[in-house]
């Protein structure tokens, strides 16, 4: 064979006919992968030659992406796995966190009436398991500090046997030597790591075994302190360990200002997000807020000369400018376009400007 170039073997039959099937079969594999290959590289090629449309005069675009760290700060968003998501509200020193019996700060807090509304349980559940198995740890890791002591693996091999029943997953722990024990127990002296397949996962009973053989209460509550005051708080609170991701909502990507800015061709309301340099949205709920208020005036502002008064806008800017704080507000543009979408109804509505009477009517008073 070393005669022939390698391409050529292909040509060369053998007498058993399924070596000669294998050989045909394994043969249009390589067809297949070399084709593949060869399409790659004319892929690759002809998008290199082929370019991007540029604009008019540039010869050349570079496109730069900066990675920046940015530390957690109040307003930034975070989400555990349960859809229970929140907003930081406050970053306080760590002295001045609740802490445990032994000292162990909390890193989050979080309120408990995000639970019962929503009904989502999972994260007290996981908030358990997370305790159970930094119990369980913590417990290894006494019996690794007995083992080196006094030098019995006995209980360290026992208590492993419990937390690890043998199974399909589980190589039976009796078949460890001592060294593989303590290579073993080290990994889990900061926690046993486990894993709960969705709707296959630990149940609340298999919780309560876990936390019965950690040491630990079966309500998964625990004592706090307050961290500025030393003093226990009233009643005991959930305690354990979750997963919690910070989202990409920042609150540096998205604060945002504006006075004048662009408006709506339509509705001449300005425009909303910070991408559009836009304003801030006033609601139905928040009109209700300033009528239960009381607030008319502010509110009128917000309705006409804040938001699609064209005339009455730019009276205000011009006031504001020359120093003055008078201004008069007039029909909104919104109004407008409900006329015109009431014509195209058919329902013609006209406005008439009738001069105001000078001399009001006396009502007559409940006496008489």
């Amino acid at each position: 064979l070393d005669e022939y170039p390698r391409s050529q073997w292909w040509q060369f039959a053998v007498e058993n006919e399924k070596l000669q099937s294998e050989l045909e079969a394994l043969r249009g594999q390589y067809d297949d992968s070399k084709k593949a290959l060869e399409q790659r590289f004319m892929d690759k090629v002809e998008k290199v030659q082929r370019g991007d449309e540029m604009p008019p005069g540039v010869m050349k675009m570079v496109k730069v992406f900066v990675a920046v760290k940015r530390k957690m700060q109040p307003g930034d968003k975070m989400a555990g796995r349960h859809g229970n998501k929140g907003v930081v509200s406050r970053i306080v020193p760590v002295e001045d966190m609740p802490f445990l019996e032994d000292g162990t700060h909390a890193d989050i807090v979080l309120n408990p009436l995000g639970v019962p509304s929503r009904m989502n349980v999972g994260q007290i559940l996981e908030t358990h398991l997370g305790w159970a198995c930094a119990g369980m740890g913590r417990k290894i890791g006494d019996l690794i500090d007995a083992y080196k002591t006094a030098g019995d693996i006995k209980p360290l091999r026992k208590t492993l046997e419990s937390f690890m029943p043998a199974n399909d997953r589980n190589e039976p722990i009796r078949e460890y030597d001592d060294e593989s024990i303590v290579r073993l127990s080290e990994q889990m002296r900061r926690g046993v790591s486990i894993a709960t397949p969705v709707f296959d996962g630990a149940h609340e009973a298999d919780i309560n075994i876990m936390l019965e053989q950690a040491g630990l209460h079966t309500s998964g509550q625990s004592q706090l302190y307050d961290g500025r005051t030393g003093e226990p708080f009233d009643r005991k609170v959930t305690m354990g360990y979750i997963y919690m991701l910070k989202l990409h909502h920042l609150v540096d990507d998205k604060i945002h200002a504006r006075s004048i800015g662009p408006y709506s061709l339509v509705t001449q309301q300005p425009l909303g997000g910070k991408a559009q340099f836009g304003g801030q949205r006033f609601g139905e709920m928040e009109v209700w807020a300033l009528e239960a208020y009381g607030a008319a005036y502010t509110l009128q502002e917000m309705l006409t000369v804040k938001s699609d008064d064209v005339a009455g806008r730019t009276k205000v800017y011009e006031a504001i400018v020359r120093g003055d704080d008078t201004f008069e507000a007039g029909i909104p543009e919104s109004f407008n376009v409900l006329v015109k979408e009431m014509r195209s109804l058919g329902l013609n509505v006209e406005l008439e400007n009738t001069k105001l009477d000078d001399n009001p009517v006396r009502l007559p008073d409940a006496a008489e």
